[in-house]
């Protein structure tokens, strides 16, 4: 191989260098971005199973107090749960689905810029593109967490709005019970 072709290989393997970097920053950060967006619905669950508890164990007190009315309090209570659990379980699937569409977005951008970066004819472009994709995808990153955060604060406050009712329902028998007492 003569030399200007063997300067001319180089070139090429430091050009590809940074376009290989980025793919692999990209994988990590939509990889890490899906780990968070796990990470904060199972903290979410887990926030909503032991508030759901909570009332849960609210509700069941006054119940024992009621006698006659207490089977009935119990049956809605659980009524209640159940529909918040439906909601929540819902919910959480929206939120996978949206996680996993952004996946897939990324990844077909993240590939269209490398097919991009591996077209540029001069180093200019090359640096310019890899500007612009790193731009982009923390952009896309932001919105994508802002959509997320979004789902997740109205998923929780529509399951918690049967138990929500729920438990006023039960105030205000044990309120006109005392009352009347």
């Amino acid at each position: 191989m003569n030399p200007k072709t063997k300067a001319a290989a180089a070139a090429v393997d430091e050009m590809t260098k940074p376009v290989e970097a980025n793919f692999a920053a990209g994988k990590d950060m939509v990889e890490s971005f899906v780990k968070v967006g796990q990470e904060a619905a199972q903290k979410g669950y887990e926030q909503a199973v032991t508030m759901t508890k909570d009332q849960v164990e609210k509700a069941r007190t006054a119940v024992a107090k009621g006698v006659d009315e207490m089977s009935t309090l119990g049956k809605d209570n659980v009524d209640a749960v159940v529909q918040a659990g439906t909601i929540y379980a819902r919910g959480v699937e929206v939120i996978g689905k949206e996680v996993m569409s952004y996946a897939q977005a990324r990844m077909e951008s993240n590939m269209a810029a490398m097919k991009a970066m591996l077209g540029a004819r001069t180093l200019k472009e090359l640096v310019d593109l890899q500007t612009e994709f790193a731009r982009s995808t923390f952009d896309q990153m932001v919105t994508e967490t802002t959509k997320l955060s979004e789902i997740g604060v109205k998923v929780t406050n529509e399951a918690f709005a049967p138990i929500n009712a729920r438990v006023n329902q039960v105030v205000e028998k044990i309120t006109k019970s005392a009352a009347a007492a």
